[in-house]
């Protein structure tokens, strides 16, 4: 058997560094006086405190101090720069690497009232 998976529009966002997801409201975590840095409220800061900051990741090659941190429904998932997360139909977030993105998904443009 095969199926094809039925069309929805989904909300997604690439993601580069802590604050590009519009959801991450830039709430502030005392990380530095000036407000330069943040935690966000989707994607957060990569900190495992077993893993170095300088470690290189696995996947892209940038050390992990570069990366962020998400919470989907099947558990915690590392956020490279340039992954898109994905808003599901439930609200729920998820990240998906740009070369998956691209076979995937196509953007559209968003409805005018």
């Amino acid at each position: 058997m095969k199926a094809r998976k039925k069309p929805a529009v989904v909300g997604v966002t690439q993601w580069f560094k802590n604050g590009d997801h519009p959801c991450d409201d830039v709430t502030r975590c005392g990380m530095t006086p000036n407000g330069k840095e943040w935690e966000g409220r989707v994607v957060r800061y990569f900190n495992r405190p077993e893993v170095s900051g300088a470690t290189k990741c696995q996947h892209c090659g940038l050390p992990m101090r570069k990366h962020g941190w998400i919470d989907t429904l099947e558990g915690g998932h590392i956020v490279c720069p340039g992954d898109w997360i994905i808003t599901g139909l439930k609200g729920e977030h998820y990240p998906c690497k740009d070369s998956i993105f691209k076979k995937t998904y196509d953007l559209v443009e968003p409805e005018r009232s």
